[in-house]
C-alpha cells in the first residue's frame, strides 16, 4: 500500500495526552514529530528567566520582543526521546513545571509571539511528513492540513493525568492546583483575541477520556491510513 506525504494537526485541551498521541503516530508512521506547545512554554521561560512577566501577570511584551528576535527553539531526538532546546541547553523539564504552565496561556495570547512562532512552525512543515500538535495547527498554522483532530476529555480526567505527570517528574503540586491551572488556560486559550482554541469544521474530534493508550493509538493509526491512501497501486 502505498500514501502520500501529509501534515497531521493535533489540536485540543491541555493535558489530553495529544503530544503522547502526537509522537507515538509519528514514530509509527516514520514522521517529524513537532511539539508547538513545547515552543510557546520555552518562550514562556525565556520571559520569567528574564524577569518579563510582573508579580501582577503584567508582561512587558516589548522587551518580550527583543527576546523573540535572538533566542533560538531546537528540538533534538535523543536516546531517552525528543528534547526542547533553548539556545543550545536541554530545558525540557523545566517547561513542564508548574510556573510555566501557571503563564504560557498569557504569552501565548500575545499576537507578536504567535506570530513568530507560527512562521517558524509553518517553516518546519514546508516539506510535509510532520505530526504537529498545539491549539491551533489546524485553524491557523496549517489550515489546509489533509488530517485533522481535535482531542478532548472531562477536566477531571485531564486534571488526573497531569498530576500523575508531575508526581512522576518529581514535580511538587496538589490536585487542586492542576484542577484551576487546567480550567484558567481552557479559559484563556478560548477566549483569546489571537488564534483561540476551537475545533476546525474539518477536524474529527477524539475524546479520550474512556480510552487507552493502544485504542486511541489504532483510531488515529486507522485514520491516517485512510486519509494518506493513494491510489498508485490500484
Amino acid at each position: 500500500m502505498k500514501y502520500k506525504k501529509i501534515i497531521i494537526a493535533i489540536d485540543g485541551y491541555s493535558s489530553t495526552g495529544k503530544s503522547t498521541m502526537a509522537k507515538r503516530l509519528a514514530a509509527e508512521i516514520g514522521y517529524r514529530y513537532i511539539d508547538s506547545g513545547a515552543m510557546y512554554r520555552v518562550v514562556t521561560l525565556c520571559a520569567l528567566r528574564n524577569n518579563l512577566i510582573d508579580a501582577d501577570g503584567t508582561i512587558d511584551i516589548n522587551a518580550l520582543n527583543r527576546l523573540l528576535d535572538v533566542i533560538k527553539i531546537d528540538f533534538v531526538v535523543t536516546p531517552n526521546g525528543q528534547r526542547t532546546y533553548l539556545d543550545g541547553e536541554d530545558v525540557e523539564q523545566e517547561i513542564r513545571s508548574m510556573t510555566v504552565a501557571d503563564n504560557v496561556s498569557a504569552i501565548a495570547a500575545i499576537p507578536s509571539v504567535r506570530k513568530v512562532l507560527t512562521r517558524l512552525q509553518q517553516d518546519m512543515g514546508r516539506d510535509k511528513g510532520i505530526v504537529m500538535d498545539g491549539r491551533d495547527i489546524g485553524t491557523t498554522v496549517f489550515p489546509d492540513a489533509e488530517m485533522k483532530l481535535f482531542v478532548t476529555a472531562t477536566p477531571q480526567t485531564r486534571a488526573r493525568r497531569r498530576y500523575k505527570e508531575l508526581l512522576e517528574k518529581g514535580m511538587k503540586a496538589t490536585l487542586e492546583e492542576v484542577m484551576e491551572n487546567i480550567l484558567r488556560r481552557d479559559k484563556m486559550d478560548e477566549n483569546r483575541k489571537e488564534s483561540p482554541l476551537r475545533k476546525a469544521d474539518d477536524a474529527i474530534m477524539i475524546d479520550n477520556s474512556l480510552l487507552t493508550l493502544d485504542q486511541q493509538h489504532r483510531h488515529v493509526l486507522n485514520l491516517f491510513h485512510e486519509i494518506a491512501r493513494t491510489n498508485d497501486d490500484c
